[in-house]
This record gives structure tokens, C-alpha cells and sequence, in this order.
């Protein structure tokens, strides 16, 4: 009997002692895989994986190994400000604190559900911030369009399903306003933007001035972000890590969001 008190006694101690189980933080990948179909602009050629090796060696053990190519610009992927400004920061000079930190998700899927080529304005970020009683600055901010939810269908997604140089003059998509691109820099000084879309200009641009007058700021722009349909509008973090080319213009990136508790 004084074994079983003994060893009962233990076991409730340990219990007691140990640390909690209960589950981890949300995480929400925020991010496509990259496969033969990624979407591309249309004048890349894609993602293409060639497997080296997939077998057992003469040694006995499993070997496997492939080799990728892949332009920097497409699937989820963050553009440097380099990509549009000639003193920008290369991919690997972003600071990690422009690509971890508080982050907050602008629904704009009404407008973009009418308006294949809307802009993303002022107004509509001034709106969230009363509607949500938040500021966006110094934040990382996603725009959501809805237009994840096409992916990979590239022609609902990008307007066109046409490959080539012809095919730029047939994209039809959301993005950022110029100036909107301006005052999220200057008036909120936010750390990155996001979207959904193939191109934080919309599809229709021919000067890419937001991606200009972002990139001048040295604010670096996430695009083809995936689904965001599960974010909530603030109480989250966004972890945006990407390859680090040296004298990058861009790089795939893993984009994923950690939900507050």
C-alpha cells in the first residue's frame, strides 16, 4: 500500500510540475506551393523541377534529389525595392524587421468582386481604421481581394489565360493605388503591403507607379499571397522569409500568419 501512496504521489506531481499541452498558435500559411502550376506573368516561363536522382544506391539506402528553375517574380514571392528603384535594397539587404511583425488584413472583396481592375485607395484604408479602431502604421498590411481563391486558374486569376508578351495587354486584376502606395509610406510608415494578386499594381498598369513609389521608400511588396479568406482583420503576426539571393530583385517567400490566442 505504501508503494502505490508513493508512486500515486509521484504521478500527481508530475502531472502538476509538467508543462501544459493545449494547443499551439493558430498558423495560417499564407502561401502557394510552388508546382507546374504556379502562376507566372505571362512572359515567364514558370516553375520547372527536374528530378536528379529517386531511388535505392548501392549502398542501401534511399537517395533522393531534383534541381529547380524558376524565375525570382512568381508564385508567392516578395519584390525587393531594387526590382523598381535603382538604390532600393536587394532581397538580401530587407531588413527582418520590415518581414516579421504585427500585420492586419484590408478586405476590399466587395469592390474587387465588381471592378476587375480596382484600385485599393486612401479611402479605403482610412475606412478600415475607423471601422476597426486601428491603425495600419508601422505594420505589415494585406490586401485582400478574394482573387486567391481563383488560383491556379490563370485566367480567372490574371484575366488571361494567353502566354507571351501579347498577353500583358490582356491582364485584368486589383491592385494598389499610386497614391495610396504614397500614404501608406509616408502617413502610416508601414513596415511591407501584401496582396493576393500577381502584381501590387493592377493589370492595367503600364507605369507601375505603385510598385515605384513604394520600392523608392524601400518598402518591400509581397504578391500572389495566398487564400486570406481565414485572417482575421487585426490580432496577428506575419512571418515573411525569403530565399536570400544576394543582389535579388525578388525571391519566392514563405508567407504564414500567426494568429493571436
Amino acid at each position: 500500500m505504501r508503494v502505490v501512496t508513493i508512486a500515486f504521489a509521484l504521478a500527481l506531481s508530475v502531472t502538476t510540475l509538467a508543462p501544459s499541452h493545449a494547443a499551439g498558435p493558430n498558423v495560417i500559411d499564407l502561401t502557394h506551393a510552388f508546382d507546374a502550376e504556379t502562376v507566372y506573368w505571362p512572359t515567364e516561363p514558370g516553375f520547372d523541377l527536374k528530378k536528379l536522382s529517386a531511388g535505392f544506391t548501392d549502398r542501401g539506402y534511399f537517395y533522393a534529389a531534383s534541381r529547380y528553375d524558376a524565375p525570382e517574380h512568381g508564385g508567392t514571392h516578395i519584390d525587393a525595392p531594387y526590382h523598381f528603384a535603382e538604390h532600393g535594397q536587394t532581397v538580401e539587404q530587407i531588413p527582418l524587421d520590415r518581414l516579421v511583425g504585427e500585420a492586419v488584413c484590408v478586405d476590399v472583396t466587395t469592390p474587387c468582386s465588381v471592378d476587375r481592375d480596382y484600385l485599393v485607395t486612401i479611402d479605403d484604408l482610412k475606412q478600415w481604421e475607423l471601422a476597426n479602431n486601428a491603425s495600419l502604421a508601422e505594420k505589415i498590411v494585406l490586401l485582400r481581394t478574394g482573387y486567391a481563391e481563383h488560383w491556379p486558374d490563370r485566367k480567372k486569376y490574371l484575366g488571361t489565360d494567353e502566354m507571351g508578351p501579347a498577353a500583358v495587354d490582356k491582364l485584368h486584376f486589383p491592385g494598389l493605388d499610386p497614391a495610396a502606395a504614397s500614404w501608406l509610406c509616408s502617413a502610416r510608415r508601414i513596415k511591407a503591403v501584401g496582396i493576393d494578386t500577381a502584381s501590387i499594381d493592377n493589370g492595367p498598369s503600364r507605369q507601375f507607379q505603385s510598385h515605384v513609389n513604394l520600392f523608392e521608400r524601400n518598402t518591400p511588396a509581397l504578391e500572389n499571397v495566398a487564400s486570406m479568406k481565414d485572417l482575421p482583420a487585426t490580432g496577428f503576426r506575419v512571418y515573411a522569409l525569403p530565399m536570400k539571393i544576394t543582389g535579388g530583385t525578388g525571391a519566392p517567400c514563405r508567407v504564414v500568419a500567426e494568429l493571436e490566442n
